[in-house]
């Protein structure tokens, strides 16, 4: 019974696995921010319209990680079981992996990390809340397949519009999460692509905005979401507006790939060499001029 018990105990410590590795590595991407990251493109009066455009349809080579911790095909709606309490319809997500695949195949194969919850203002993803500790345990499982993160795309900030006090503080709090972020999972450079408003549920829009546009952290690229179509209620991106949101976001993402592209193969051969004749030579030069009697 000791025996029983004790194993119960030591089980409960056991890590949650991810339930189907996939065999290929991922470009893991984090979907994370609330409810024009999760997708209420097409999303009328509660009732999704089920149109699904071209830029979004499924692909063999996109993969989302389920609520359960399973890698499925990536379909719309992306967010349908993890933003449960709301409609879902288009999002960015399956718009933005279409549209890097169809520039650089050399990404692999994308694996779509959903996150995101409808209505959250920035304080209730601060570490130690239920939000963030989500989104950091899907991350992690994400990377039980041999793959390695590419990105986190995030939009959030429509909720701190209405309270000026969260607005004035959602710069310091965007950028401590952020931070935090890297630091648990262990990815110091993760790029993050970050949407300003386009959109907000109350007065102190430009407030937040101004916050978003100022933020100055190393790798943090800004995508703006302003001028987008928005559907009938004014807060939320159409479908239209979805698809294209992706495609900026895909835009901003193969850019900055471009830009910090790492030494290929040749190139690390060739400076392997260089450093060893130059380590090689020091060393001669140093015995040479060395008096061991």
């Amino acid at each position: 019974m000791l025996f029983l018990l004790l194993f119960l105990f030591l089980a409960s410590f056991s890590p949650v696995k991810c339930r189907n590795p996939l065999p290929q590595k991922l470009s893991i991407f984090i979907l994370a921010g609330q409810s024009n990251m999760a997708g209420r493109g097409g999303v009328v009066n509660d009732t999704w319209d089920g149109v699904v455009p071209p830029q979004c349809q499924p692909n063999p080579s996109i993969f989302r990680l389920s609520q359960d911790l399973a890698w499925v095909v990536a379909r719309e709606p992306l967010h349908s079981d993890i933003d449960v309490t709301k409609v879902n319809g288009i999002g960015p997500g399956m718009a933005f992996a279409n549209a890097v695949l169809t520039r650089d195949q050399g990404i692999g194969t994308v694996g779509l990390v959903p996150c995101a919850i409808g209505g959250t203002n920035i304080s209730e993803w601060e570490k130690g809340r239920s939000l963030y500790e989500q989104l950091v345990r899907r991350a992690k499982m994400a990377l039980q397949s041999g793959g390695a993160y590419a990105a986190m795309l995030w939009y959030q900030g429509e909720s701190d519009t209405v309270s000026r006090e969260n607005a004035e503080s959602y710069k310091g709090r965007l950028e401590r999460f952020f931070t935090d972020l890297r630091y648990d999972l262990q990815a110091p450079s993760l790029p993050i692509f970050q949407v300003a408003l386009a959109s907000g549920e109350g007065p102190h829009i430009n407030m937040v905005r101004e916050a978003q546009l100022r933020i100055d952290l190393p790798n943090v690229h800004l995508v703006d979401a302003k001028g987008l179509p928005l559907g009938p209620d004014g807060i939320h991106l159409s479908t239209a507006g979805q698809v294209r949101l992706g495609e900026k976001l895909a835009d901003a993402f193969l850019q900055s790939i471009t830009v910090s592209t790492p030494l290929s193969s040749n190139a690390k051969d060739s400076y392997t060499k260089i450093s060893s004749f130059v380590v090689q030579w020091f060393f001669i030069g140093l015995c040479t001029n060395l008096d061991f009697r």
